[in-house]
């Protein structure tokens, strides 16, 4: 899609069509406004500015997801046709719309639950499984954020969050709706078929040489091979130089930094927590008598013939639940259960393992104190040691050569455009390789690469030694596989005309029956269907798909999980006799309010009024005003 996008922008009609989607902005209502904007300031919506840089996080945003879905970068030009700036202004208009209502109404979020928010994140854990500090600091650097920025975002989300909730929660779907939604997903269907393959025609025969000349001119683009580009490449980030030995820490070094550290470094206990819910009074017994008889959980669940549900292993806060988290850790060893009160019945709480807390050892802090002590001693370094090979690099010294002077790992990599074969580059994101395969595919073989760089100090050097340009293979190169395709094809060719002349007859007014007898077929009957299929590969999802966008006493044909034609007869549809499930409810409940908070969020926008600074936008794209 990027490789039309691009030929498409490069043309006179690209360039036209890009200008007209940069007018269509004042859709939002938005006027070209420079002289009161300053340069940082995008857009301004109501008393609200949106700064040059929160567009340029958004921006990023959304060209990482098209990168992860395509492989590829798109340039601003193929952005532009693609509506990702007019989305990201959209977004961000609106959020500033909504956040200024929730400012007027005095809606918002303490400071103590805000700090609470951050503390409970995941992603903000260190190696001891809580809050640390250093690692959400460096999340944040990440994403071009500090403090200050995050809490703020983090309480517009709030804000926006108890807008929607508290304006549109509760509000039911329509019954019309709920029916046709739970029949669209719950009819069942029943059908009469039979399938046709290889065994259904004649034999194709051996192809001549004419044949799969022909055929490989026809479909020479399918035999090409592709550009292939060898590079020497070093990655280089103080993680990396850490693991030298030069940087690994003295052992006195490590136990005085662990005598430093001591008081930090405790481990919360946590505890792999289970739970049956005793919906049934026979299965309450079962579990009170395994209690009285001092039976541990495992047992007890055997003994009753239930599946526990997994809740995880967790620390008591991670816990959300006060009344299991209070049980759970008040078991005095693994294997222990109780039986506490739970909503509408009781719950049997067991705990199979234990993973103590209390002070960390000498032993078991020692790797990550060496680690963090390695880093810190890279960072230092690393400045310096970038200067060098930087020096080293324009004075054109082969890269094989640097690293070897500086004991650097290098390795040679030989990558086609979507760079999955930089994997053999150790430690190297597997979402940064696309962006190092096209600064190769865009070097040229004996110049002086730039730097690649992924962050402050986190770059990648290479040296282009040899392009292998993409050619069309010839026939010896890939006689088997067009053999195969040929062969292929016309199987599927014959078949298809017998598909067409089965489908003829049954449009005729012929039986099903008649038609399978004719074709010595035996036609099988199905149990009924959802439009899920029936889990095999002969009634899969694709040919539920078909059978179910005809309707009753019709027929059709498709393509199985094998690969082979299924010709159908549907000889009975069920409609559901039961009440549209909570999923259905929910789904319709939830869009329903989605489009709501939608024309609300509009409405709000519109009201506020939106100016845009047109050049400044144009300047952030690196696109140049006239057409």
């Amino acid at each position: 899609m990027l490789d039309l996008l691009r030929r498409f922008t490069s043309t006179l009609g690209g360039k036209i069509l890009g200008v007209l989607l940069l007018i269509g902005l004042a859709g939002f209502g938005i006027s070209n406004v420079i002289l009161d904007l300053g340069s940082n300031t995008l857009a301004r919506v109501g008393d609200e500015d949106i700064s040059v840089n929160d567009f340029k996080r958004e921006y990023q945003r959304e060209l990482d997801v098209v990168q992860q879905q395509t492989g590829q970068v798109p340039t601003s030009a193929q952005a532009l046709q693609m509506g990702i700036p007019t989305s990201v202004i959209s977004q961000l208009s609106s959020n500033a719309a909504i956040n200024q209502l929730g400012l007027r109404y005095g809606i918002g979020i303490s400071d103590a639950k805000l700090a609470e928010l951050v503390r409970n994140d995941r992603s903000f854990n260190g190696a001891l499984g809580t809050f640390d500090r250093d690692t959400f600091l460096q999340s944040l650097g990440q994403n071009g954020l500090t403090e200050a920025q995050y809490f703020d975002l983090q309480t517009r989300a709030a804000r926006r969050q108890q807008i929607a909730v508290g304006l549109f929660a509760g509000m039911p779907p329509a019954k019309t709706a709920e029916d046709l939604l739970n029949r669209y997903r719950y009819d069942t269907r029943t059908v009469e078929y039979f399938t046709l393959n290889t065994t259904s025609i004649p034999d194709i025969g051996t192809p001549t040489d004419d044949d799969l000349k022909a055929y490989l001119t026809a479909h020479q683009t399918d035999f090409r091979t592709l550009e292939t580009r060898t590079a020497d490449v070093v990655y280089l980030s103080p993680a990396i130089l850490a693991e030298a030995p030069a940087y690994q820490p003295a052992e006195d070094a490590v136990q005085a930094e662990y005598d430093k550290t001591k008081a930090q470094l405790v481990k919360i206990e946590k505890r792999h927590i289970l739970q049956v819910v005793l919906a049934t009074p026979e299965l309450e017994k079962t579990f009170q008598d395994q209690l009285a008889a001092g039976a541990n959980f495992t047992a007890a669940a055997a003994t009753a013939n239930v599946t526990p549900t997994d809740i995880g292993i967790l620390t008591k806060a991670d816990v959300s639940d006060p009344a299991l988290a209070d049980a759970a850790f008040g078991l005095a060893k693994a294997g222990d259960f109780i039986i506490i009160s739970g909503i509408g019945n009781k719950r049997a709480v067991g705990v199979t393992e234990i993973e103590g807390g209390g002070q960390i050892s000498y032993e078991d802090a020692k790797p990550d104190i060496v680690k963090r002590l390695a880093i810190a001693k890279a960072k230092n370094d690393y400045a310096d040691l970038q200067d060098q090979i930087e020096e080293l690099r324009a004075a054109f010294k082969p890269l094989k050569d640097i690293a070897t002077r500086f004991k650097l790992p290098i390795e040679t990599v030989s990558l086609t455009s979507a760079g999955s074969e930089l994997a053999a580059v150790p430690s190297l994101a597997e979402t940064d390789r696309p962006k190092i395969a096209k600064a190769i595919f865009a070097a040229t073989a004996g110049k002086l690469a730039p730097t690649a760089s992924l962050g402050a100090s986190n770059n990648v050097w290479f040296d282009l030694t040899k392009v292998e340009p993409a050619r069309d293979q010839t026939l010896d190169e890939v006689r088997d596989a067009v053999t195969t395709a040929w062969v292929n094809a016309k199987t599927d060719d014959a078949l298809q005309a017998e598909v067409k002349k089965i489908t003829a007859e049954l449009d005729g007014g012929k039986s099903f029956q008649d038609v399978a007898t004719e074709l010595n077929q035996f036609a099988t009957v199905s149990q009924p269907i959802s439009r899920d299929g029936d889990g095999t590969k002969v009634l899969s999802q694709q040919v539920a798909t078909s059978i179910f966008s005809t309707g009753p006493d019709s027929h059709g044909w498709a393509v199985d999980g094998d690969g082979e034609y299924v010709v159908y007869h549907v000889t009975d549809v069920t409609l559901p006799t039961a009440p549209a499930p909570t999923q259905v409810v929910d789904y319709l409940t939830n869009g329903g309010r989605d489009a709501l908070y939608a024309q609300f969020i509009n409405g709000v926008r519109d009201e506020a009024g939106i100016k845009i600074n047109q050049q400044a936008l144009m300047q952030t794209l690196g696109l140049d005003q006239t057409p």
